[in-house]
């Protein structure tokens, strides 16, 4: 496995921000419905290789978006944070709030709630809602 890379990143305004390590440049998308509701569209996301050092004190607000995960956001411009798992220490960061321009889009998930009205060139690996929580024993 590659060394881990850091990484810097930011909501909108500035009043939350992280620095985390992920161990590869590869983002999913995931194509659920909640992930979908919660951006308008897929969620574009790279997961860190350790929980995030988050530093922004009251402007960080948590939802629990379902029994087994929680989503994070700035309560001052609203930015989406992170997706987390409450069992494991699994944080995806969504891609776009991160330094760096080296990412690869390298998986789908939830592929059986993506919409018909989009898709995304080229082949990469693509794994049903089922599939990709079996990956972490739900």
């Amino acid at each position: 496995m590659p060394l881990s890379l850091s990484r810097h990143g930011q909501c909108l305004c500035g009043a939350v921000q992280f620095d985390c390590r992920i161990a590869t440049p590869e983002v999913s998308a995931c194509h659920c419905r909640t992930c979908r509701r919660w951006g308008g569209g897929p969620l574009l996301a790279v997961e860190c290789a350790e929980p995030p050092l988050i530093s922004g004190g009251d402007a960080l607000a948590v939802h629990a978006s379902s029994d087994w995960a929680e989503r994070g956001f700035c309560r001052h411009c609203g930015t989406h944070l992170f997706y987390r798992l409450k069992a494991e220490p699994h944080y995806a960061i969504p891609v776009g709030l991160l330094d760096g321009e080296d990412w690869l889009l390298d998986s789908e998930i939830f592929i059986e709630e993506q919409p018909a009205w989009y898709c995304f060139a080229h082949s990469r690996r693509r794994l049903t809602g089922a599939e990709a929580l079996a990956e972490h024993d739900r």
